[in-house]
């Protein structure tokens, strides 16, 4: 029994030990970024802004195009080349006459694109407290018909804010954010990203409701030559430490034809927030509908990044919803906030961290202890006992 003991609690703390050391000790890779802006100052105020943030990794590259003119969009493109190239040609793309203007160079490297447009945003009068949005929807906000500020550059950081003609007050922004290394977002939900993926934040910021019982809906739009984002796969967590009380993640996934191997993707959790820095109880659930496939011709129409780079665009649509019934409404403080990790191949998985692997060997090593010595003490009990149970010489 004590060298059972022994040998397993011996097992126990070596991979106690691996696994911390995993945990702490891992080097991802790292990206060389760099940003180019092409100003709308350049051409019309409607042209709208082009971001290029070109990510140089150790043998290939990821282009994050992300542009205003129309419907906010991010464009994803993968590359196998460390040296490859987007060629913008800007007087083609302001004219939003045919796609080509956005080209890959050299184009053999191409290896994956996809986009996520952001289309609408809707608003409905939830008058019975049940967030089920139907013939209460009020006429939506077309995001290409917002009257975009130029982007405000923040290395690594762009922003982007709009306003709609109906209202003069409020806007609704979109942050986007670029990694040269894996970490996790500063805000909640603290998102974990990898160096291939990107961050979009969207908050609606004092836009005015037209009920005082409103909630919102924002649609979106994953485009892709051949395989958008198609499913949206729902995971549990058991652990919840960097967004108290949410064990949930939504990948939204592109694959080829039912394939386990992710293309790309689009990643959240299922929370918003009601302020603009949150707190847990400022947390407000959010759900996503069954995504759709929609006509490439419309898409093409809103987004003037979509039509410049795709030929013969794919598309799925969803709506992310926010709040549910019992929730505190939109007015309540005019604002929120929705995290959104979009990327390439498969999405980066939360893992416990050292903290709660430490709790973990705390909680599950005291035990172990208690039976190894427990063990060997009860084998030095019975072998006293035998000793002294033995017959003594008889005088």
């Amino acid at each position: 029994m004590a060298a059972g003991s022994a040998w397993s609690g011996g097992l126990y703390v070596v991979l106690v030990l691996w696994i911390v050391t995993v945990t702490c000790s891992a080097e991802p890779g790292r990206r060389q970024i760099s940003m180019q802006l092409y100003p709308s100052s350049h051409s019309t105020p409607q042209a709208g802004d082009l971001l290029h943030v070109r990510a140089v990794g150790d043998n290939d590259t990821l282009h994050f195009l992300f542009c205003s003119q129309g419907a906010p969009t991010l464009l994803l493109i993968h590359t196998s080349s460390t040296s490859s190239e987007v060629q913008v040609n800007w007087p083609e793309f302001v004219a939003r006459n045919t796609s080509g203007s956005l080209k890959v160079e050299p184009e053999s490297s191409l290896m994956y694109s996809s986009a996520v447009v952001f289309s609408r945003l809707l608003e409905y009068d939830d008058v019975n407290d049940t967030a089920e949005p139907t013939s209460d929807l009020f006429p939506p906000y077309d995001l290409q018909n917002f009257t975009w500020n130029p982007i405000n550059l923040s290395e690594p950081m762009a922003l982007l804010c709009g306003t709609d003609a109906s209202f003069t007050n409020g806007s609704l922004c979109l942050q986007l954010s670029v990694f040269d290394s894996e970490g996790r977002g500063e805000a909640w939900p603290h998102l974990l990203h990898s160096v291939n993926s990107s961050q979009l934040e969207v908050w609606l910021d004092g836009i005015p409701a037209r009920a005082t019982q409103s909630r919102f809906l924002l649609e979106m739009h994953a485009v892709g030559e051949a395989y958008p984002l198609s499913t949206v796969d729902v995971y549990q967590s058991i652990d919840d430490e960097y967004t108290p009380s949410i064990f949930k993640v939504s990948q939204w996934v592109s694959s080829v034809n039912g394939s386990p191997d992710v293309l790309g993707y689009a990643l959240w959790k299922p929370v918003a927030y009601r302020q603009a820095r949150p707190a847990l109880e400022d947390a407000t659930p959010c759900r996503h509908s069954v995504p759709r496939a929609q006509s490439g011709s419309m898409v093409t129409a809103s987004s003037g990044l979509i039509r410049g780079f795709f030929s013969d665009p794919k598309s799925m649509a969803l709506n992310v919803s926010f709040g549910l019934a019992g929730e505190p409404f939109y007015n309540v403080t005019r604002f929120l906030s929705w995290t959104l990790l979009v990327g390439v191949g498969s999405p980066p998985v939360d893992s416990f961290s050292p903290l709660v692997v430490a709790i973990m060997a705390v909680g599950l090593g005291i035990p172990m202890i208690i039976l190894l010595v427990g063990g060997i003490w009860l084998c030095i009990r019975k072998s006293k006992g035998a000793s002294s149970a033995s017959y003594e010489p008889i005088n």
